[in-house]
């Protein structure tokens, strides 16, 4: 049997923070790590979130066996309603992330078709030619895995999104045994996250968290409001262990939040004393002193509580002087402003915000440095691919990796799209695929960057020129003045002689065209092109032209 390299295509994760999905193909048979979101730019108007471009994957679907997920951050499950769509093939999962998975396609109509699998570290499992094994890693969230994938090749490492945490808020720490019995047996390629590859030494452990938020909760005088991930199981449970200390009731706002809250009691990933959760309305009848409400919008998401809260827009809560407000998350790279008008507005409301930069009140999940060198160190990779980050988190986890000793012509720093080949005597890029952005709004796709998005870029910037002329039907000519209508183009709003100069270009091309006899529909086409060229050679603009000719 001719042994064939293995291929590694990167759709999303490599050069940016989210969007992660990397597929792993042998002969017929692929596997695809992963399927996340990513939080639109101020240059995407109207996204909702950003996901992978799965073409590749399309027009290789007879190959595409299943989707492995690491585990249940929106990064890495949150594109997952748009891709099964496209490829309906089975997940497997972590318990919290399949928990996690099924309130997500329960709300997008999608639960019943869908082929959900739990998996449990160390069980090995058969996929085509690929023999798969879970291992546990420590993260921000319970149940983070690492996946181990044998090829006809050799082994393929993908340790998710790690840090090594010897005392992690639900006591599971990172499988070393697993991880060395891997490594004896041998390991062809590490793929490795990179987020804080360029932060020196050992990432906090997460109870420095339950600490702060413990001695914030009990310092606060007035009502306490904590925002954080939807996904962030094991912060949450930290704020209820922190309630129930200092003797207060805790109240769930956000329909995401709410809906992972409850997943996650009915599972036993949160620990809930009776009576401690409460409604909005019971909350409300209270001393704010005596309550803590848990919401989203720690990245500055317009549609969030926490935004709607310091917009002074919620209709159940406000906040104002005596409140402590604590913002349990590190903004999310593009999402910055955001999060800093938010902070704004709810120091303008009058309360206290507690942040990442002042207090210790989160720690990010993913190793730093030292623990980036210790897993390969114990892994001894003969290739490896950084994952998981930023351009020059993927180069500085490349100089880590010489460091220990993996050989310079072995390490492939990449971006999305690049087709990597390895076999046990060779590594190169052999091509590309595409790759890049696809887009959401509200629930449907818009697919990769086309005429929809640019479009709402040349109506933010440009503006855009309604006319509308009348017709005669019967005489083929026009009737009055055309109309026209400016929102956005300063120059045609302000300016009467211009306002008049475009009314008569337009009734000159209507009338030309007319005589020429031309239908309609070509009518209304070439009063565009025609009127886009005047008003660029007039005001230097290109605002969009609509034309609409009413036929009497």
């Amino acid at each position: 049997m001719e042994v064939m390299p293995v291929r590694v295509v990167p759709l999303g994760g490599l050069g940016e923070i989210g969007r992660n999905m990397l597929a792993l193909e042998y002969g017929d048979d692929i596997v695809v790590i992963d399927a996340g979101v990513l939080f639109p730019g101020e240059d995407m108007p109207g996204v909702d979130f950003v996901i992978p471009d799965i073409t590749y994957l399309s027009e290789n679907k007879d190959k595409v066996r299943a989707i492995l997920i690491t585990h249940g951050h929106e990064d890495h499950i949150g594109a997952l309603p748009w891709v099964l769509q496209k490829l309906p093939v089975p997940v497997y999962a972590p318990r919290l992330a399949h928990g996690l998975i099924t309130v997500k396609l329960r709300e997008h109509g999608l639960l019943t078709e869908a082929r959900l699998n739990v998996i449990e570290p160390q069980m090995p499992f058969k996929i085509g030619v690929f023999r798969i094994q879970f291992f546990r890693v420590c993260h921000s969230i319970p149940d983070a895995m690492g996946i181990a994938i044998e090829t006809p090749v050799g082994t393929v490492v993908h340790t998710g999104d790690f840090k090594i945490d010897h005392a992690p808020v639900d006591g599971k720490r990172t499988d070393f045994a697993s991880l060395a019995q891997i490594a004896e047996d041998g390991v062809l390629l590490l793929c490795s996250d990179s987020t804080y590859a360029e932060m020196e030494g050992y990432t906090a452990s997460e109870n420095v968290v339950g600490q702060a938020l413990d001695h914030a909760i009990g310092a606060a005088e007035g009502r306490v409001m904590v925002a954080t991930f939807a996904s962030l199981i094991s912060r949450m449970q930290q704020v209820i262990d922190a309630a129930i200390k200092h003797s207060r009731k805790v109240t769930v706002v956000g329909r995401s939040m709410s809906n992972n809250f409850k997943m996650a009691v009915n599972m036993g990933y949160l620990r809930v004393p009776p009576h401690v959760v409460i409604s909005m309305n019971e909350a409300q009848q209270l001393p704010h002193e005596e309550t803590i409400i848990l919401a989203t919008g720690a990245q500055g998401e317009p549609t969030s509580a926490l935004v709607r809260i310091a917009n002074g827009e919620h209709r159940s809560v406000e906040v104002g002087f005596g409140d402590t407000v604590i913002i349990s998350a590190s903004p999310i790279p593009g999402n910055e402003a955001l999060v800093s008008k938010t902070i704004d507005n709810l120091h303008r409301q009058g309360a206290k915000v507690l942040y990442s930069k002042i207090a210790m009140v989160h720690v990010h999940g993913h190793g730093s440095k030292e623990e980036l060198k210790m897993m390969l160190s114990l892994m001894r990779p003969k290739y490896f691919l950084p994952i998981h980050g930023e351009y020059r988190h993927l180069v500085a986890h490349a100089e880590l990796a010489r460091d220990i000793g993996v050989s310079e012509e072995n390490i492939f720093v990449i971006e999305d799209g690049a087709v990597l080949e390895i076999t046990e005597d060779y590594g190169e890029v052999v091509g590309t695929v595409p790759a890049g952005p696809a887009f959401v709004d509200g629930r449907q796709l818009l697919g990769p960057e086309g005429t929809v998005l640019k479009e709402r870029r040349k109506l933010g910037h440009q503006g855009v020129v309604v006319i509308v002329a009348t017709v005669d039907r019967c005489g083929g000519v026009s009737v009055g003045s055309p109309e026209v209508m400016s929102y956005g183009v300063v120059e045609l709003d302000e300016s009467d002689d211009l306002h008049e100069k475009t009314s008569d270009k337009v009734q000159t091309t209507l009338e030309y065209h007319l005589n020429k006899g031309l239908e309609y529909g070509h009518i209304k086409d070439k009063i565009d092109a025609e009127m886009s060229d005047f008003l660029h050679e007039n005001i230097r603009r290109r605002p969009i032209v609509m034309t609409h000719l009413d036929v009497v």
